[in-house]
This record gives structure tokens, sequence and C-alpha cells, in this order.
């Protein structure tokens, strides 16, 4: 995990210097910039894919697969056209800062109020508690870039860029329309940081 390298990092391998919601923010920011680079395309990709419903004869799909799309995209839009969304993409990076920051500060305030080292190891259903929490924080309050992201890589509407996209979801849907698909990513993601931030955390033990 990127994040967990920049905040060795910026720990200077100390895992018992308390970084404090600011440095943990920055870590994260890094982190999820530098991962948004790299996947950026994938999730072009995966909207593509998951939104394509027949070609210009209503009968063939548009894409036959990852590998497919990526060539096509990249020969019809250029890398422009792999790199849709990445503006609103970059402001979230605040979901993964504000996650992980709270998830840190958590663990640390926790071990606080026991009279304990920032770094002392916890029960796994405490782990657990502490990423759901941090992950529904960060979801209530970043999920809207989202429904932006991916409403500017379906290839079946057309934006003049993410400051349209979310003038015409406010004027149609109103903030209701900002957290559509809320409750099925929650239930999709929610498990799954969790046994990711356990796994870490047992391996480094």
């Amino acid at each position: 995990m990127f994040y967990n390298t920049i905040k060795t990092f910026i720990q200077g391998g100390n895992a018992t210097l308390p970084l404090g919601p600011s440095m943990h923010m920055l870590a994260a920011a890094q982190s999820g910039a530098l991962t948004l680079v790299l996947t950026n395309p994938i999730w072009v990709v995966k909207t593509r894919l998951c939104l394509q419903y027949g070609g210009a004869d209503g009968k063939s799909a548009e894409y036959r697969g990852m590998v497919h799309a990526l060539a096509q995209i990249y020969k019809e839009e250029g890398i422009r056209g792999l790199y849709k969304g990445f503006v609103p993409g970059m402001l979230g990076v605040s979901h993964g800062a504000i996650q992980f920051m709270t998830y840190e500060e958590m663990k640390n305030c926790y071990n606080e109020y026991r009279k304990l080292p920032i770094d002392t190891k916890l029960a796994t259903s405490e782990y657990l508690a502490f990423a759901a929490i941090s992950k529904l924080i960060a979801a209530a309050a970043t999920y809207p870039y989202q429904v932006v992201r991916a409403r500017l890589q379906d290839h079946h509407h057309s934006y003049q860029g993410t400051w349209d996209c979310i003038k015409q979801t406010w004027r149609y849907e109103r903030m209701r329309g900002f957290y559509k698909g809320l409750v099925p990513y929650l239930v999709h993601v929610t498990p799954n940081i969790c046994m990711v931030m356990l796994i870490w955390e047992k391996l480094t033990n």
C-alpha cells in the first residue's frame, strides 16, 4: 500500500512517532494521487464496459473486452480519453486522505485512552470497527465526486466538463443525484476495506 510506505518514510521508520491529522492526510493524499495516475485508465474502461449496451447498429458491442476497450479508446480519443474523469478523481484523493486520517487517529486516540504506545496492536474486532467507521465517514463526505467521474466517463452522454456535469446533476436531480448508488457502494467496499486493513495490520505485527 502506497499509504503505509509513505507514512513509514515520514516517520523515519519510527512507528511510535505520532504524525497528527495533517501529516496523515498528506501521506494519504500523496498515495491517492499516485494510485489515480496509475489506475484512471482502468476506471474509464470499467465504466465504459459496464455502461455499453450495443454498438451503432444496436446489436454488436462497441468493446469486446478490457484490452480492446483500452486500444479503442486510445485510438479514437487519445491519451485524453483514458484520463476522462481525472479532475474529479483528483478531488477524490480527499476520500483516501479522510479515510486513512480518521482510521489512524482513531487508533492513536484509542491507545492513548488506554495509556499505551500508539503502535500497540489492537484486537481484530477493533481494527474492523475502525476501518468500517473511517470508510463510512469518508464516503459520506466525498461520494459525489464518484458520481461526477462516472458520468464524465459515460460515452453515451456528453458534458462540457466537470463543472457542466455538476450543474446539470444539480439542476435535474438536486442533492439526491450526487448520492445515487451510495448504498450498494458501501455494501461492496466496506467489507473490502475492513479485510484489507485487517490483513495489513496482521502482516505488520
